[in-house]
């Protein structure tokens, strides 16, 4: 089963827990999971159906580009972060 690392941001909804194992094939199913055992997360990574700009995954180590349709395995481990964007213009 999957693993989640809960981020500090949002470890208020899930009492404190920092990493939860969630049954899920995909991202989407993951976050589906979180929401029935800590309400709210879903609303704290999703804007409609779309990950939060201001969210990024990472799955196995790897930022994901597939995001909420990435395919997870057993093993696979989950991060959810802040987006990091920018970076220097005018060079």
């Amino acid at each position: 089963m999957p693993v989640v690392w809960i981020p500090a941001l949002l470890q208020p909804l899930s009492n404190g827990v920092q990493k939860v194992d969630v049954p899920g094939q995909t991202v989407r199913q993951v976050i589906d999971h979180l929401e029935a055992q800590y309400p709210g997360m879903r609303e704290r990574l999703l804007d409609g159906e779309r990950l939060r700009p201001s969210i990024a995954v990472a799955v196995d180590g790897v930022i994901s580009q597939e995001k909420l349709r990435h395919q997870l395995s057993e093993a696979s481990e989950v991060h959810f972060m802040p987006a990091i964007s920018g970076g220097v213009t005018g060079l």
